[in-house]
């Protein structure tokens, strides 16, 4: 198992939420507690409910519980809430594959806030939906509710749990929501909604500042 490089978060590694997904996808797992940045273009081994580079631990795999979700928001007010997406003027990682505004080939899913404190993006899917996508959909929305400039976070910890796919090419809305702000620790839920408004998945994760 590898991780291409396309799929990076910060510099050089993987980014959380598609590893997370990639992982979970192989094993089966709930939850996936990143031990270690995920390295890219390198043989893993999952074994022992972990991923490890050679005797490396990469990641813990168990259950988890994906928590409440959040509610969903009109496409209409997600795409407003994305013009003022605060990563396209101060981006800790603006390379990142999901939502890093330097990536044209990446998911370009742009979280704005909404007055409630809420984070919302519209998101048209990729031809290539699968498990590790929808994982990465929702790790960086819910992110960008705890995310401060001259404060980045990186993902600790994701547990997902997916309703539906959604087809290539649907008009989705990602929301986030902040749940507790502890010391260096953020737990933020998020969630991915269908065209219709309907609930698709749900992620609950923890977030760890490195400012």
């Amino acid at each position: 198992m590898r991780i291409p490089a396309r799929f990076n978060g910060p510099p050089g590694t993987g980014n959380g939420g598609w590893c997370a997904g990639v992982f979970a996808a192989a094993s089966g797992a709930g939850q996936v507690t990143l031990r270690r940045p995920p390295p890219l273009e390198t043989d893993l081994e999952i074994k022992d409910n972990g991923v490890y580079d050679d005797r490396t631990l990469i990641a813990s795999l168990e259950p988890g519980d994906a928590g409440p979700g959040v509610g969903p928001v009109p496409w209409e007010t997600a795409v407003a809430a994305s013009k003022d997406y605060p990563g396209f003027t101060g981006h800790p990682f603006p390379t990142c594959f999901v939502c890093g505004p330097e990536r044209p080939d990446g998911l370009r899913i742009f979280p704005g806030r909404l007055p409630d404190g809420r984070t919302a993006a519209p998101w048209t899917v990729p031809a290539e939906v699968g498990v590790p996508l929808i994982w990465a959909a929702l790790d960086c929305p819910g992110g960008w509710t705890a995310i401060r400039e001259g404060r980045p976070y990186v993902l600790g910890r994701i547990a997902v749990a997916i309703d539906e796919l959604p087809e290539p090419g649907a008009r989705c809305v990602v929301t986030g929501a902040v749940a507790e702000l502890s010391g260096r620790k953020a737990l933020v839920d998020s969630a991915v909604h269908g065209p219709d408004g309907r609930r698709l998945a749900i992620a609950r994760a923890t977030w760890i500042t490195t400012g």
